[in-house]
């Protein structure tokens, strides 16, 4: 059966692979001090036009996002994020478990708008009870959004202002980050990213790794002994070098962009096949996560051939479904996805 249930359900793209195998055989330093890691720490340094960074590798979005928002808030401070934020909604309570609130604001088609933050700040600034409150200290957003929409740049870039008004920090949780910054709708460049938050991951489980995510702090500006809580959170990996050496092969040549443009260009072509067949969309999705409006029973009929996600019900009874393109996806993928819907639809 087919997949389109996820942009992580293949292995590692074949360049990642070769680099693990050519090195297998060499001793290394351990806990991300090897030859590889710092190589590919100088890569992203470039691409992100940031000289200074400090970067960390972690072995997964959920230990990445929890490691972060624990290790630079203050044990009394909250982190916001829309309601629909994957901290909210996908990593079963992981940051409540470190201790932190998360405070939610209306999600705008998956993204978290100026003015909700603004207000909200200003309420809790002029509110009596102020000292009675989780004390905000950080807002988080993901890019793409869950639904996979985009932040423009204006748009981060009024959210940052906000965070540099209030003293809060901006993490933007990048687990999906090339993706974004490849779809033809997106004006953010990874320089501009770098420059418009305080700290940011680079997403590789997602995008051509086995495993892993490149936390970037970057001005210099990770907490203290930020080592220690990463390790401390669990998200440290003994053998480091095997994050290493994966995004040491995927900034190279810019492989990381290269392949995240190939799932953009899927989902276009696979977008394409469900409007040929009269099929409406939730939301206007420029990345690679497409939600498509089924009835249950074109629903029922499809998921006998084809794995996608069952992403929310519709006002009259149907089902938007989600459907995930990646690095990986190929045009047989989708021919054999079009010989599905002409048989089930």
């Amino acid at each position: 059966m087919i997949s389109f249930e996820c942009d992580y359900n293949n292995g590692a793209h074949p360049k990642v692979l070769e680099h693990l195998m050519a090195t297998n055989d060499q001793q290394s330093l351990t806990y991300g001090f090897d030859e590889w890691s710092e190589a590919a720490k100088k890569k992203i340094r470039k691409a992100c036009g940031s000289p200074d960074a400090q970067i960390y590798f972690l072995n997964g979005g959920t230990q990445a996002n929890m490691t972060v928002i624990d290790g630079c808030l203050s044990q009394y401070q909250a982190v916001i994020a829309a309601e629909t934020g994957h901290i909210n909604v996908h990593e079963a309570g992981a940051v409540e478990f470190t201790g932190h609130k998360i405070i939610v604001l209306p999600s705008h088609n998956g993204k978290m708008e100026a003015k909700d933050l603004s207000q909200y700040m200003d309420w809790f600034v002029h509110d009596e009870s102020t000292e009675h409150l989780a004390q905000p200290g950080m807002v988080y957003i993901t890019f793409p959004s869950e639904y996979g929409t985009l932040y423009s740049a204006s748009e981060i870039e009024q959210i940052y202002k906000i965070c540099q008004q209030y003293d809060l920090l901006l993490f933007i949780d990048g687990a999906r980050l090339g993706y974004g910054l490849m779809s033809k709708k997106s004006d953010v460049s990874l320089e501009f990213l770098a420059s418009h938050c305080d700290v940011f991951y680079i997403g590789g489980t997602k995008q051509g790794a086995l495993c892993g995510e490149a936390v970037v702090f970057p001005r210099a500006n990770a907490p203290k002994h930020f080592f220690s809580i990463v390790k401390q959170h669990g998200a440290l990996m003994a053998k480091g070098r095997v994050i290493g050496l994966q995004f040491d092969a995927l900034f190279t040549n810019n492989l990381y962009f290269e392949i995240a443009k190939n799932a953009i260009d899927m989902a276009e072509k696979m977008k394409q096949l469900f409007i040929e067949k009269g099929l409406k969309f939730a939301l206007d999705s420029p990345t690679n996560q497409q939600f498509v409006i089924l009835t249950n029973e074109q629903m029922h009929r499809l998921e006998e051939k084809v794995q996608f996600t069952h992403w929310e019900p519709t006002a009259d009874g149907g089902m938007v479904c989600r459907f995930v393109t990646s690095w990986a996806t190929t045009k047989q993928d989708l021919e054999t996805l079009k010989k599905i819907l002409d048989e089930c639809l």
